[in-house]
């Protein structure tokens, strides 16, 4: 892997992204069946109607959906250098069918947990389930590159079935087709503020992104300049893990966002974290808010929910990946 390759990105590129961002989330506030225009707002008080939904349901969305787009994507970098792989992230790695499993089982045995605690139960799982992953890739021989998001996608699907058995057992299944399926329909304020964990995540990735550029290299590259690699990797699963149960209690999932942006930001400025993490969040959080209002407008009134268009347009750029890089390096 090349690390060091494309270390001088654009800035003036990446100010025109943050632009584009702010006029989308702008656009956003105003997207929605209830009419929010400045005409309906200007010299309104807080009790009105429009001023009620822009401040309870319009800002809590936009704000959900950016950070959850950047935490996600994130999470999928910080995954893909502790795998070294280009094909990996949580959905991809069984972490957040493990964090769906996590968050069912203390559904059930204890209910009345407020939602941090539950948060914190499925982060353990999504951590267990990731640690099982990187496990598993220890005992298959890796021929081929495209082995490693095979492994992850069955090791998903058998954590999947599980959770599809109890939750039919205990007549759950509604709830955990809804914690599969993203959705900012149903963000309201007071509802998404766990987000800001993520974020938080997010943070701590870019503080660590030179140990983690290193640690991609491998272990006894790590070892040899000082630092600490089991220590490196621990801190890359707790994040990518509190940030797949964090999104999946307040959103729900949404596939291949940590798979296809990391990869887009590495064709365009290179491998090195500490240029690329800014990045990844930015784009991680524009491609997020183009396909909510995507969703929203295809249908108007009615909406898609964000799960399935970053499905289907994650899943086309997937299998463009996959046809395009099939070599060691992938």
């Amino acid at each position: 892997m090349d690390v060091f390759r494309g270390s001088h990105a654009n800035p003036l590129l990446f100010c025109a992204v943050l632009f584009l961002i702010v006029v989308l989330a702008a656009l956003s506030l105003f997207i929605g069946i209830s009419n929010v225009s400045p005409s309906t707002l200007f010299g309104s008080g807080a009790e009105d109607r429009a001023m009620r939904v822009l401040l309870i349901s319009r800002i809590p969305r936009t704000a959900a959906i950016l950070l959850a787009g950047s935490a996600l994507a994130i999470a999928g970098l910080v995954m893909q250098i502790i795998v070294r792989n280009r094909f990996v992230e949580p959905s991809t790695a069984g972490t957040t069918e493990s964090a769906s499993l996590g968050f069912l089982a203390v559904t059930i045995l204890a209910p009345a947990w407020p939602l941090m605690a539950k948060m914190g139960v499925s982060a353990l799982f999504a951590l267990a389930g990731t640690a099982l992953f990187l496990r598993i890739l220890r005992f298959v021989p890796l021929r081929d590159v495209m082995l490693v998001p095979l492994v992850g996608i069955m090791l998903g699907g058998v954590i999947g079935a599980i959770t599809t058995f109890f939750a039919y057992r205990f007549d759950l299944l509604p709830s955990v087709l809804a914690w599969t399926m993203g959705d900012f329909s149903g963000v309201l304020r007071g509802r998404y503020e766990l987000l800001w964990i993520g974020f938080a995540a997010t943070i701590m990735a870019y503080i660590a992104a030179d140990r983690f550029t290193v640690a991609g290299m491998g272990r006894d590259f790590t070892t040899n300049l000082g630092l600490n690699y089991k220590a490196v990797m621990t801190l890359g699963l707790v994040l990518v893990s509190i940030i797949a149960s964090v999104t999946l209690v307040s959103v729900g999932s949404i596939p291949f966002l940590g798979l296809i942006v990391p990869n887009i930001v590495s064709l365009m400025v290179g491998d090195n974290m500490r240029i690329t993490v800014p990045w990844v969040a930015a784009l991680g959080a524009l491609f997020v808010l183009i396909c909510d209002i995507v969703g929203r407008l295809m249908r108007y009134p009615y909406e898609i929910p964000i799960g399935v268009v970053v499905g289907v347009v994650g899943s086309a750029m997937f299998l463009y990946l996959l046809l395009r890089k099939r070599g060691p390096g992938a």
